[in-house]
């Protein structure tokens, strides 16, 4: 193939903000249609283009690539070339990987249109545990709150790190629902919060379990299935929310997580669903919205609160009494509602003690640590 660069681009659209990290590419759009419907004619009624424009297209991006695309023979089906299929495979695994990154800079320049636009728009600089719902509370805040959510994914514990190092004015991370013994939650989050000193607020709840292959074919029914010999994991990476809880279903189930035959780690749940539906992996730890998103299946292990956290001193800022807002209101548990393994939170956007919303917190970490009785 010619060596071709890439270039990125971006446009201003009339309506709602775009939702989620989707980047628009006419070739890869082209290929998904071609390779879903098996025909140049109904490709081209899926993406709502003549039969002779769509073959030209074809033409001229084989041209700008300089490789074939198509198997075409008339009165068969139109099939990809092995290298369009590397090339989509390619693009959606890419795609996959870079979601929490495209995310944060589609944030980023909305951030400075809004600014442009309207200064007296508040901004509120939030780094959180990768998740599916956020994206939709940004937009309904900037909609409905007159508030712009500069939201950056990054692990829960890193996200934590920010907040103590003044990078962001809130931090989101993820901890299960009425668990009494979570050594590795308090090994980890303790240090990073402080009774008094930091606040959390109610955001939503969401389930997460084994994003397996359609069916189930291996039929995993928890975590120590995975220890079968022969069964490929997707992980998350080190400091990440989902990554924590992986060493916690470990803890508890008595097994090691050094033995575990990992072949991929991954930075977000879609990536862990992309590698899964790729069949990279056989199973990968992750949210049911992500294995949804994707039509995998589904084995849930975990209901979760998911909580935002401020220095007590910052719950009065107008920016972060707009997000209060926004989480207490309708639409953000309408949403939460519409999709697969969350649900509304009964504390959305009230303030929490960390002592009476972690119930594990009695727990002491350490060298000389004491497990709870």
């Amino acid at each position: 193939m010619k060596h071709r660069g890439v270039q990125l681009q971006y446009r201003f659209g009339a309506g709602d903000v775009q939702r989620g990290a989707a980047i628009d590419n006419p070739l890869f759009d082209l290929l998904s249609a071609l390779a879903e419907a098996g025909s140049i004619q109904q490709a081209a009624q899926r993406l709502g283009q003549s039969y002779r424009h769509l073959w030209g297209s074809l033409k001229g991006w084989e041209t700008t690539l300089g490789e074939p695309l198509v198997h075409w023979v008339r009165g068969r089906p139109a099939r990809l070339t092995p290298f369009a299929e590397r090339l989509l495979w390619a693009e959606r695994r890419a795609r996959a990987r870079l979601a929490p990154h495209i995310e944060a800079l589609r944030g980023e320049l909305q951030r400075v249109l809004d600014e442009a636009v309207d200064g007296s728009r508040q901004v509120l600089r939030v780094h959180a545990s990768h998740d599916l719902a956020l994206p939709a509370l940004q937009a309904m805040a900037g909609r409905d709150h007159g508030l712009h959510v500069e939201l950056r994914f990054a692990g829960s514990l890193d996200a934590l790190r920010a907040l103590a190092e003044g990078r962001c004015l809130v931090a989101g991370f993820h901890v299960p629902m009425q668990v009494e013994r979570m050594q590795p939650y308090a090994r980890a989050l303790k240090p990073l919060l402080v009774p008094g000193r930091h606040k959390l607020i109610g955001c939503m709840r969401r389930t997460q379990g084994l994003i397996v292959a359609p069916g189930n074919p291996l039929t995993l029914a928890g975590w120590p299935d995975l220890w079968r010999p022969g069964v490929r994991f997707a992980s998350r990476e080190a400091g990440s929310g989902t990554e924590l809880l992986a060493r916690h279903l470990t803890e508890g189930a008595g097994t090691d997580l050094a033995t575990l035959q990992v072949v991929a780690r991954e930075n977000s749940h879609l990536a862990v669903a992309h590698a899964v539906a790729e069949g990279r992996a056989d199973a990968g730890l992750g949210l049911r919205a992500a294995a949804a998103q994707l039509g995998l299946g589904f084995v849930p292990l975990v209901d979760e609160d998911y909580f935002l956290v401020c220095l007590a001193d910052a719950l009065e800022q107008p920016a972060v009494r707009a997000l209060r807002d926004a989480l207490a209101a309708s639409g953000w548990a309408d949403a939460l509602r519409a999709l697969p393994g969350y649900a509304p939170s009964a504390d959305a956007g009230k303030v929490l003690s960390l002592t009476r919303a972690l119930p594990w917190w009695r727990f002491r970490s350490g060298p000389h640590a004491a497990r709870p009785r």
